[in-house]
């Protein structure tokens, strides 16, 4: 029999498959089926902006209020709004959605990293593990899980957009202009950007919608409330309104968060450059827009197998030389992206890119929501919140020059942030391994079913360089 902590990691899991099915899916075709007046990357552009915001004050407030199994229920929806505002996208649709679903985005995604190290320390401490070696194990099933949902998202819109039958030929002059070449900021008056048949965007769209829907309803019905005693104790003992609001800003004083904003701020970097750059100035420039759901697809899969494989492989190899592994990844691909000028007869080298992306977005998932975890186990939600906060200033930051910087100066900028990263985080990384996070106090969890105080005591939140 499965633990119950285990079996809400998979509900978890599943629920957030669900729901990003949608989202994912919609998201990498905004630079594409949305391109005029570049209102598919505005919508992007707002989303994040407004998760930065949401960062700054809901996440400790929803969480600590409703606790974690709520605060995802609501999250969704506001998701699902998202999806809703593509029916008939317009600014007066999408805007609003998108300012919606970044309020809802980062009190979602910290209640998910909150629940599952609360998960994994309960764990932990019932087996007598080490926190962070079930932490890692546990944030590699999610992500594992979750990001299958690129696969499952992509191929709904590969399927449905390739029964239109108006797909434009590509000539041989626009197929010159593609990649780092030219400029790249011309694509989205080309042929290939052609938007598909309303009635087959409406059927995509009214799935993704059923999908995200059915997401709210497995978290609702089959997640337990692990952390009630807390949100109850929360409030009927309600700290001041300032204390909770300020509570993300008041963790900015510790220097280990301060240093990891470059490798936080990395992963909303590469996540947007695949999903607005390389789709448009790559897929949709050479091959047309049905064949952006099949290399996201190839990217899903890489990192859904690749986030188990080192979820797993972390508590053997440690984090740092994943890490390594992910940056050199990125750089070679940098660099490849930077000479390649891609062309429909080149067809496997389109889908090498994405899987290469998809095992190094892998570790930067995994290993940076599981360090954060353990860095910071008596602050949780701020920690989590401040995550979102930094990663999300990265996507902003990538989809507000996506429309008037050429291709060759973002991957520049890339290459520059990736760099960034590689001399701060080794920082962090011998701190801990010098200066061990000390253990989590006992008692800190307790489940309504399971008594763990016995096991408390062993539960350590130390990890292996």
């Amino acid at each position: 029999m499965i633990s119950r902590n285990f079996k809400n990691v998979l509900v978890v899991s599943v629920g957030f498959l669900s729901l990003f099915t949608a989202y994912g899916g919609l998201q990498s075709l905004q630079s594409s089926l949305n391109a005029e007046q570049g209102m598919g990357v505005a919508s992007l552009s707002v989303i994040y902006a407004s998760i930065i915001v949401s960062s700054m004050f809901l996440p400790p407030i929803m969480i600590k209020n409703l606790g974690c199994k709520w605060t995802i229920v609501v999250g969704m929806a506001c998701y699902v709004s998202y999806s809703f505002g593509n029916l008939y996208p317009g600014w007066y649709t999408l805007i609003p959605t998108s300012v919606i679903l970044g309020l809802g985005g980062s009190p979602l995604w910290s209640a998910k990293c909150t629940y599952l190290t609360i998960s994994g320390n309960i764990q932990a401490a019932k087996d007598g593990n080490k926190g962070s070696d079930v932490i890692n194990q546990y944030f590699g099933i999610f992500f594992f899980i979750f990001q299958s949902s690129a696969v499952w998202g992509n191929l709904m819109s590969s399927l449905i957009f390739g029964q239109d039958t108006n797909i434009a030929y590509i000539p041989d002059e626009q197929l010159a202009s593609c990649g780092a070449a030219d400029c790249g900021l011309n694509i989205s008056v080309n042929g290939t950007t052609t938007r598909p048949a309303q009635k087959l965007v409406w059927t995509l769209v009214g799935c993704y919608i059923g999908v995200g829907v059915l997401a709210m309803i497995i978290v609702a019905v089959f997640l337990d409330n692990i952390d009630r005693d807390q949100s109850s104790h929360f409030r009927e003992n309600r700290e001041p309104f300032c204390h909770t609001f300020m509570a993300t800003f008041r963790l900015l004083k510790d220097w280990r968060l301060v240093t990891l904003i470059p490798l936080t701020m990395y992963s909303g970097f590469e996540q947007s450059f695949l999903s607005g750059e390389y789709t448009k100035n790559y897929v949709t420039c050479a091959l047309g827009i049905h064949f952006v759901g099949y290399v996201m697809m190839c990217f899903g899969a890489a990192n859904s197998l690749c986030s188990f494989l080192f979820g797993r492989l972390a508590r053997y190899t440690g984090r740092a030389a994943l890490f390594f592994f992910a940056a050199l990844t990125n750089l070679a691909s940098i660099i490849a992206l930077l000479y390649w000028r891609p062309h429909p007869d080149q067809l496997p080298v389109f889908f090498v890119f994405p899987a290469l992306w998809g095992m190094a977005d892998a570790i930067w998932q995994t290993q940076t929501n599981a360090l954060y975890g353990v860095l910071f186990p008596r602050d949780k939600e701020a920690a989590f919140a401040n995550y979102r906060m930094w990663e999300s200033l990265g996507f902003v930051i990538a989809f507000a020059y996506s429309t008037f910087l050429c291709l060759e100066y973002k991957l520049y900028i890339l290459l520059a942030v990736l760099v960034l990263t590689l001399i701060t985080y080794p920082i962090v990384e011998y701190n801990e391994h010098k200066n061990p996070t000390p253990p989590i106090e006992d008692g800190t969890y307790e489940t309504p079913k399971e008594t763990t105080e016995a096991y408390e005591h062993k539960t350590t939140c130390q990890t292996a360089l």
